[in-house]
């Protein structure tokens, strides 16, 4: 292992735990990832569910004002998604590993399990995604033909993540950015019906979906960011880059939406029936491969916090695997609402990190540490990339039952507000709505609200138990304890 070790160019992610992650990718290589991320064929296919359908899936919001709800709520989560990416970039670990010192060592397999579950789901949802998707563009290739191709590109890119995340910044992007402007002068150019038509009731329920979308990216984002040159910059890429491109993409899916009378089955035809829609759509298609990519890769990175000696080539080429073969047999489309669900654990979850890392045990010492940029990095959280005073990420750090109570009183709070739409689990939820005489509001946003709720409650948690200054859990130095090996 030590040859193979030696052989990793010094720019490129170790390929165990063992190593420290190289501080490599600048704003422009972090930003150009997030901007890519945040134009998926979804914000076109699922862009009706910010007009807060209701049970017919009829829209309830007018388009101007699913634009606005849009707007909104990808702000906040884009805000969100920066606070989980800011912590990796300070301590330099992945964000199961980061758990660690939420949870301990051992409490953060529960996290970490879900997560391997939920990125596995989207990662073969992705490559259906993508295979459909060729096949609007060209159907003179079978189905499982595309399904192997994306698979293989998805396998292909994990091998050199790094490498990859710097090819977006240097070509996809600007493709992208070409599509985007091209596709918008087209369908501004058709008869667009009247964009106001409808109501702004459900405004925050077109805003929570908007925000969920963003959030799903949260228990990834230090995976990439670890990387990052500051923390500064990893807040600044993933909050501006994601949200900039995901607004841009909605409001171009709600453009093409009203084009097809709100038709979400026909949500593609506008881009195609264009002058050289095709073409330019292809430039969509092909970029979806990084979202297989970012869930494949991070799939990896999870599973090394189980098993921090394994090798992530290995476990990416075998994943690649898992997920084309379930991608070739598989019709995930109701499978959708569990991916959802177990997403919704990462919301509250959120809270209870960002409340713990930036205002709890884990805040920064009063020390001023040495950054990456020769000590300009300040006394602001965001702009240092030292070590934490009492942050263990080792795999001897203790279990803290109390930081798991906050994660369950978010969780409880997420679901009583929108307990989704897997029958027997949202009947369960409806059950205890009316036991307690809760009836959820339309101005409620499950997600903005449990991330509060668990936030509070993970300072109140601290607070009574003496953990607020930093006590508990030991110091870490930065390292994977030996233990670990």
């Amino acid at each position: 292992m030590t040859s193979s070790l030696r052989e990793r160019p010094r720019d490129e992610v170790p390929y165990t735990l063992d190593e420290p992650a190289p501080k490599v990718l600048s704003f422009w290589d972090q930003g150009a990832f997030w901007a890519n991320l945040g134009v998926s064929l979804f914000a076109f296919s699922g862009a009706y569910t910010v007009l807060a359908p209701d049970a017919n899936g009829v829209p309830t919001l007018s388009i101007v004002a699913g634009i606005v709800a849009m707007a909104v709520g990808t702000a906040i989560g884009g805000l969100m998604l920066g606070l989980s990416a800011a912590p990796g970039a300070i301590t330099g670990k992945p964000a199961m590993v980061l758990l660690r010192g939420l949870f301990g060592a051992r409490l953060s397999y529960v996290p970490t399990v879900l997560n391997i579950a939920q990125l596995i789901g989207w990662g073969t949802f992705e490559l259906i995604v993508i295979a459909d998707a060729a096949r609007a563009l060209w159907d003179g290739v079978p189905r499982w033909g595309y399904v192997i191709a994306a698979g293989v590109l998805t396998t292909v890119l994990t091998i050199w993540p790094l490498g990859s995340v710097r090819m977006l910044r240097r070509y996809v992007t600007v493709a992208v950015m070409i599509a985007l402007v091209y596709f918008y002068v087209q369908l501004l150019r058709e008869p667009l019906p009247d964009l106001t038509e409808g109501s702004w009731g459900g405004f925050w329920i077109g805003a929570d979906a908007a925000l969920a979308v963003s959030i799903s990216w949260v228990p990834v984002a230090a995976d990439y960011t670890r990387h990052a040159r500051s923390a500064r910059s990893a807040f600044g890429a993933a909050a501006v880059g994601y949200s900039a491109t995901q607004i841009i993409a909605y409001v171009l899916g709600l453009l093409a939406l009203a084009l097809v009378a709100g038709d979400s089955t026909k949500i593609f035809d506008p881009f195609l029936g264009v002058t050289l829609g095709t073409l330019f759509f292809a430039v969509f298609v092909l970029r979806e491969a990084d979202q297989s990519f970012a869930n494949v890769y991070s799939t990896a990175v999870s599973i090394q916090n189980l098993v921090p000696r394994a090798d992530r080539r290995v476990l990416t080429v075998a994943l690649g695997a898992l997920i084309t073969g379930l991608a070739l047999i598989l019709d995930i489309g109701d499978y959708a609402s569990f991916l959802s669900l177990i997403g919704s654990v990462f919301v509250p979850m959120l809270g209870v990190l960002a409340a713990d890392f930036f205002l709890g045990r884990g805040r920064l010492s009063r020390a001023k540490p040495t950054t990456p940029d020769g000590g300009r990095g300040g006394s602001s959280p965001l702009g240092q990339s030292g070590r934490r005073g009492d942050w263990n990420t080792s795999v001897t750090a203790p279990s803290r039952w109390g930081m798991i109570a906050a994660w369950a009183v978010g969780f409880v709070t997420y679901q009583l507000i929108n307990p989704g739409t897997v029958s027997w689990w949202a009947g369960f939820w409806q059950d205890v709505q009316e036991a307690i005489g809760f009836t959820a509001q339309s101005w409620m946003s499950a997600s903005l609200l449990s991330f509060l709720v668990a936030g509070i409650a993970t300072l109140l948690v601290g607070r009574v138990a003496g953990l607020g200054g930093g006590g508990g859990g030991g110091r870490n130095d930065g390292k994977i304890d030996s233990a670990a090996a």
